[in-house]
């Protein structure tokens, strides 16, 4: 039985959250189908270019991101305190950078007289706007939507392009999204298409790379890293940019070299702040897309009354 997104999704439990969407025909999202000898690679630009311009208008926060040959994987941060700092016009803008305006608010816009029900009417149609514009559940909706009318063109087909809902988990603390990025960042690299982060195309940690290579603060439309928020009075990520990026490069060439028997003693920085050895560390990342809630088991047990839930279930993280 299909579980309700009340139950899956929650401001109240935590802004963050891994999603993943698979295609559901045999034919691939990208990559190239030796099949039929067709390459489909282009889509992965598809995919990039949507999810950027989405996080551009959304009050969502795109942490982590990896474009495969069918399915991706995104890390979403949900920024309620932005949505509620955006002035009336300013949803109406970014709500119409993606659809057509109604013809109420075309007049709201033009500031033509409108009667007492009229500017009520419009008020509620901002308010859901503005709802809409922090929720997962709409961000991944119109970049789903967008993919697959694409793809049915190109492929000269209808009916249904994705397997069906994206899956999402819940990251109920640091040491869960700090897994969960790990695990999106790396995944071309535990499928054997890439060697080495710099090279793992269509991934954030890539874009990252290249962005700090042009000395740029951040990388375009990705949720900066922002070190430790208790000290730190800038919005993102509770990491610091190098520690993140050397902890995936060191992840990945466990995972790539298959050594983990030979792993040495010394712990990466991160680790030690996230009170993880390498072992559990290695093995909490190849298995992220257990169950539907990640972190302790304290942090699960937390989040069940506003999620609905009684059963203590998911990847618990020690």
């Amino acid at each position: 039985m299909t579980t309700a997104r009340s139950q899956l999704i929650s401001i109240e439990a935590t802004p963050y959250y891994h999603c993943v969407s698979r295609c559901v025909r045999r034919s691939f999202l990208c990559g190239y189908d030796e099949l039929t000898q067709t390459s489909y690679e282009h889509r992965r630009g598809w995919v990039e270019k949507r999810l950027t311009r989405i996080a551009s208008v959304f009050c969502v926060d795109v942490c982590a991101y990896a474009i495969m040959s069918n399915h991706y994987h995104v890390v979403l941060h949900i920024n309620k305190d932005q949505a509620r700092r955006l002035s009336n016009h300013e949803v109406i803008e970014r709500w119409l950078t993606l659809h057509r305006a109604p013809v109420l608010i075309q007049r709201f816009l033009k500031h033509e007289a409108l009667s007492k029900a009229e500017h009520s009417a419009c008020l509620t149609i901002i308010k859901i706007w503005r709802e809409r514009l922090c929720s997962i559940s709409w961000f991944m909706r119109l970049l789903n939507q967008h993919i697959a009318s694409k793809a049915n063109r190109e492929d000269n087909c209808t009916g249904h392009f994705w397997e069906g809902r994206f899956k999402s988990q819940a990251l109920l603390d640091d040491k869960a999204l700090a897994a969960a990025m790990a695990y999106v960042d790396l995944n071309p690299i535990r499928a054997g298409i890439a060697e080495t982060p710099e090279t793992s195309g269509y991934t954030s940690v890539k874009a990252r790379i290249e962005s700090l290579r042009k000395n740029e603060a951040t990388a375009p439309n990705l949720f900066p890293f922002a070190g430790n928020p208790r000290n730190d009075m800038q919005e993102g990520l509770p990491f610091h940019l190098f520690d993140y990026i050397e902890l995936v490069e060191w992840t990945g060439r466990q995972i790539r070299e298959g050594t983990r028997q030979h792993i040495r003693s010394t712990q990466h920085p991160m680790l030690e702040r996230l009170g993880l050895n390498s072992d559990v560390w290695l093995n909490i990342c190849t298995k992220i897309e257990t169950g539907i809630l990640i972190g302790t088991a304290s942090s699960i047990q937390a989040v069940l009354p506003k999620l609905n839930r009684q059963r203590r279930t998911g990847l618990q993280i020690p």
